[in-house]
């Protein structure tokens, strides 16, 4: 109950200053490096948010800009009237995003779900582009680390803190077709330092894909499925279908999914809900961006 009037609070609070200064930069901009008339002009908007819906996008926040997240997930659909469909329960990740610079994006969060902490990093290799030279796709490389703190049921082995780490490394592989259709491959591997048994490979495999459909200006609509290669037994593969509203410069995420968890490791490997089931939640995902250096901040490491 609290951990719900506490994100109401925030969701206020954004609205609130929803005509800030700070509200009015653009996400994706990229100050640190403007192309002159001659060159090959660079695609945007490939997705409208850097994140597709739990996944990672294609895209970066811009170089200079901190990006507070909230990805927030309510209980399952099928619970009915008594749990009010869910929203008696829910479960958040509170992050911070940076642009250090063109290419490069780090970020850190905390989900309430197993108490994880997790960073990650992305970096542009390739930019889709148009002109002189023309590249029809854009490739990234996402890693991230995570840490379940959630305490352990007492057993007769005491886990080392390196054994509760696990680890994603993913390439982004996305193309802009037209300004109406978006698409994302996003291979994963997902490394458990340490796992059940014997039985249970350390390394897990699967293959991401991301769709966005433009309906009009600021309307979009999304869809996020993980093909696994090999799998731990009951779970699901995560398929997520959401709607994006454009809002001043911003993204306002609205979905629905039948994950819970919103780290690599628990949405891609550890989905135990089933559409087929009926057993999906509601979620959305907001942010709030803050310029913290100016483009004129930035020459010195321009790409």
């Amino acid at each position: 109950m609290r951990l719900r009037y506490v994100c109401i609070g925030t969701i206020i609070f954004l609205l609130a200053t929803a005509h800030a200064k700070a509200q009015t930069v653009d996400l994706f901009a990229d100050t640190s490096n403007t192309l002159s008339s001659t060159a090959t002009d660079i695609t945007t908007g490939t997705f409208k948010s850097t994140r597709i819906v739990n996944g990672q996008s294609i895209e970066n926040v811009g170089a200079g800009i901190l990006d507070f997240r909230i990805l927030h997930r309510f209980g399952a659909l099928s619970q009915g009237g008594y749990n009010f469909f869910g929203l008696d329960q829910a479960t958040m990740r509170l992050g911070l995003d940076y642009g250090i610079n063109s290419r490069l994006m780090i970020g850190i969060g905390r989900s309430t779900f197993e108490k994880q902490y997790d960073a990650f990093l992305k970096f542009r290799i390739i930019r889709q582009q148009t002109g002189k030279h023309t590249i029809p796709f854009s490739l990234s490389y996402a890693s991230s680390l995570m840490y379940k703190s959630l305490h352990d049921a007492v057993t007769t082995y005491t886990p080392y803190v390196s054994d509760k780490f696990s680890y994603a490394h993913q390439f982004l592989l996305a193309s802009k077709v037209n300004d109406y259709f978006s698409f994302q491959l996003t291979p994963t591997m997902i490394h458990y330092n340490m796992v059940d048994n014997k039985t249970i490979p350390n390394d897990f495999y699967s293959l991401g894909l991301g769709f966005r459909q433009r309906i009009s200006k600021r309307v979009n609509i999304t869809t996020e499925y993980y093909h696994r290669f090999n799998s731990l037994e009951g779970y699901n593969d995560p398929l997520s279908v959401g709607v994006d509203i454009e809002t001043g410069g911003h993204v306002f995420q609205l979905h629905v999914s039948n994950s819970t968890g919103m780290t690599e490791r628990t949405f891609i490997n550890e989905t135990a809900g089933s559409w087929a089931k009926g057993d999906l939640r509601f979620g959305f995902n907001i942010s709030r961006v803050f310029t913290l250096r100016k483009p004129k901040d930035l020459r010195a490491i321009k790409w």
